[in-house]
């Protein structure tokens, strides 16, 4: 499971989880009153009950059982050998669009510098951002002591040479990193919302909400302060078919929908099983399923997904004896001799390459990116020895500190990625002005010598991610 910077950051962040918390109790407390309004509609009073019974043991998991260190949780299970957990770019930059190789670089060493303070130990492996890779990437990844990656099923097939087991086996790039291909059939089956398991017509419909069906007095309260009505959670329909408008949802039934789930768990198991004795019986080694999902997949677009894995795990582990979970660390050590490649260049993106981070509706962002990637490169080598004399340049070294974090928040690939798909545009544009002019603005003042320290507290404050951050990773 790989498990971003920002978002370690932000569930060790104290603010977040107090506002988590007390969305938690707004929402049970919308739930109570959704039991009480549907107490005579049987029809919706289920899925009510159901909804106060997961959010109260959301709130007892992350309060009494986790102590709201879900990062902790997440560790054990890794420590215990239950889970592999690897890391992605510090800020999910588009790597291939990067102009100077110091700045892909910055953002591996911040990624495995911060993967150590949350999991004490390094990462082996890292997912990169959006699977983007550009040749001699791996060169960077080997910089930093990365073991493997993953690539989308195109990215693989068209290597040199052609490899001899497809997606089916891990590959080698010429510099020792490995690398592991992800399978069509398996990633179609789940993630597809029309031809995969999520669109089935008995699970809950994800844009039906009482965000919008409710009484808008009866949900004020629930609302952000703007007042704009927004999904909140409690949803009481079900996909129901293909183009069926949403005010002709039919009802959703959890229990249905649960078995549903367990159901398409069988299914899936089966197909594997399937899938295997096939590839085995054409190939001279175990094959190699990698099967890579979206996080936000299980539990949000499809709200069964979590049934889904859960039962999923406990049939593969009890109910046969062909398929075996593994993780690529297990993997490698079993298999260590593998066929070298040059993988190709390629991404998950809409039609496997770097358009949806490059096209007319974001361009504009690279030439400022790419100016600002120099001068960071700029700054960090000419003040290459202020880190030694911190005592007597502390107010410098925190301002390219923080001229780093502009940075990195600048090339997230979110706001090159909204600005494809055309939603929440304003703020993504917002956000690359943002980062953009800070960063520009600690340039000049570094620049002419005079960091005003009232207005490097204020940027610290707005743009506090990775306290442990040191520009001199943009040096080499």
């Amino acid at each position: 499971m790989s498990i971003t910077p920002p978002l370690c950051e932000m569930l060790s962040d104290e603010l977040l989880q107090e506002r988590y918390v007390a969305r938690l109790v707004l929402l049970r407390e919308l739930c109570e009153k959704e039991v009480e309004r549907t107490r005579e509609m049987p029809e919706f009073h289920n899925t009510a009950l159901m909804y106060r019974v997961k959010l109260a043991e959301a709130e007892h998991l992350y309060e009494k059982v986790y102590q709201r260190d879900l990062l902790g949780a997440f560790r054990r299970l890794q420590d215990k050998g239950y889970l592999e957990l690897i890391t992605c770019a510090a800020t999910h930059g588009f790597l291939p669009l990067f102009s100077h190789p110091s700045c892909v670089r910055a953002q591996l060493r911040m990624a495995v510098k911060n993967f150590e303070k949350h999991f004490h130990r390094p990462p082996q492996g890292v997912w990169l951002p959006e699977c983007g890779y550009v040749e001699g990437l791996e060169d960077e990844l080997a910089s930093v002591n990365l073991r493997y990656f993953f690539l989308d099923s195109h990215g693989i097939f068209y290597s040199t040479p052609r490899p001899r087991s497809g997606v089916f086996a891990p590959l080698a790039c010429r510099n020792g990193v490995a690398v592991f291909g992800r399978d069509i059939e398996s990633s179609r089956q789940v993630w597809s919302s029309e031809g995969g398991y999520p669109g089935d017509p008995t699970y809950r419909e994800f844009y039906r909400d009482i965000g919008y069906d409710a009484d808008e007095e009866a949900i004020k309260p629930y609302l952000h302060e703007d007042g704009v009505r927004r999904n909140l959670g409690i949803k009481y329909h079900r996909i129901t078919g293909r183009g069926v408008p949403l005010q002709d949802k039919a009802l959703y039934n959890s229990d249905e929908a649960r078995n549903r789930a367990i159901e398409h768990a069988g299914n899936f198991m089966y197909n594997r099983q399937a899938q295997i004795r096939y590839l085995a019986s054409h190939l001279d080694h175990p094959p190699i399923i990698v099967a890579p999902y979206d996080a936000e997949l299980f539990g949000h677009w499809w709200y069964e997904g979590p049934v889904f894995l859960d039962s999923l795990f406990r049939k593969i582990a009890y109910d046969q004896d062909e398929i075996e979970l593994t993780t690529p660390t297990e993997e490698l050590s079993r298999h260590p001799r593998l066929q070298v490649v040059q993988p190709s260049p390629s991404s998950w993106g809409d039609k496997g390459y770097y358009e949806t981070w490059l096209n007319g509706s974001n361009d504009w962002i690279y030439r400022h990116l790419h100016k600002a990637e120099g001068q960071m490169v700029e700054i960090a080598r000419a003040h290459r020895g202020v880190k030694e004399n911190q005592g007597a340049d502390s107010l410098r070294v925190r301002a390219l500190n923080q001229a780093a974090r502009e940075l990195m928040l600048a090339q997230s690939s979110d706001w090159a990625f909204i600005m494809t798909t055309g939603t929440m545009v304003k703020y993504a544009e917002q956000r690359v002005f943002n980062h953009i002019n800070r960063f520009g603005e600690i340039y000049e003042m570094l620049a002419s010598g005079k960091v005003i320290q009232e207005r490097l507290e204020d940027l610290e404050n707005r743009d506090n991610i990775f306290p442990e951050m040191d520009f001199t990773v943009y040096c080499d």
